[in-house]
């Protein structure tokens, strides 16, 4: 004879509330971590692109109201790398779904970076950041197995050797008939650490003709680079983010993005 009973309904509650509690941990593994960084930003440069593979891409730049982000301009056009993008090394948290960016693979970097340096071909700029001229010496230095590798340095300083082999110009107008791509720029700061091979001398900056591909940058028109150059200002925390659209709506939530939006507000 069977002497089974019916398990106490206090039981099933208790029973509940411990498997609810257990799964925890699992849910906050698979939930993307936030970026710290981006509650101080109140300037977000912000370029989309439909896919991994796709070379084209749209920009936005947008401004914190509180705590809600608006767009300041309207969308532009923009070309990144010539074979798109791939996760790069920034502020946002380590992604392993995607292509990893490394040096020479002709992707833009993925994710939230901090905005350095502005550099160009004149003396001065329009621009409250930290602006440096770049002569015929100057170098940003590609070189995975080099001390220097992904700076900007002028080889009056570091010596001949030190630059041998690389291959990142920064007057191109001066190396390459007259090249505007770096006639005024920005660098977009991957892989700060510069961990060798991870990628380096990834820039904002003008393109030679519209939607021409890069090696790894974001080009855009001249004229544009001049209107956003001299729209950041380092004191508002500014951050650039690339993403391709699907990994944009992912992550929108946790990385507090704004809402893509196609006009600014008046």
């Amino acid at each position: 004879m069977s002497t089974n009973r019916p398990t106490p309904l206090s039981t099933l509650r208790w029973l509940t509330v411990a498997a609810a509690l257990a799964a925890v941990p699992a849910l906050a593994k698979r939930a993307p971590a936030g970026i710290p960084q981006m509650q101080q930003a109140q300037q977000l440069v912000v370029v989309t692109t439909d896919g991994w593979d796709d070379n084209q891409g749209t920009l936005r730049t947008y401004v914190r109201k509180g705590a809600k982000w608006t767009l300041a301009t309207a969308p532009i056009a923009v070309a990144i790398g010539k074979q798109g993008s791939a996760w790069g090394d920034g502020l946002s948290p380590a992604q392993s779904d995607g292509p990893q960016k490394r040096e020479g693979d002709g992707r833009s970097p993925a994710g939230v970076f901090g905005v350095g340096q502005a550099f160009g071909y004149a003396p001065t700029a329009d621009t409250a950041l930290d602006y440096h001229q770049m002569q015929a010496s100057s170098w940003c230095v590609d070189l995975p197995d080099s001390p220097l590798y992904n700076q900007i340095v002028d080889e009056k300083d570091v010596g001949a050797q030190a630059v041998a082999g690389a291959s990142e110009h920064m007057r191109l107008d001066l190396h390459n008939d007259g090249d505007v791509r770096y006639r005024q720029g920005f660098v977009i700061e991957h892989n700060a650490q510069a961990v060798p091979g991870h990628g380096s001398c990834i820039f904002a900056h003008m393109w030679r003709t519209p939607g021409e591909p890069t090696a790894g940058c974001t080009a855009m028109e001249p004229a544009n680079m001049v209107r956003l150059q001299a729209w950041l200002d380092p004191k508002r925390h500014p951050l650039f983010v690339l993403l391709p659209k699907a990994e944009y709506v992912r992550l929108q939530h946790a990385w507090s993005l704004p809402t893509l939006t196609a006009q600014a507000t008046p």
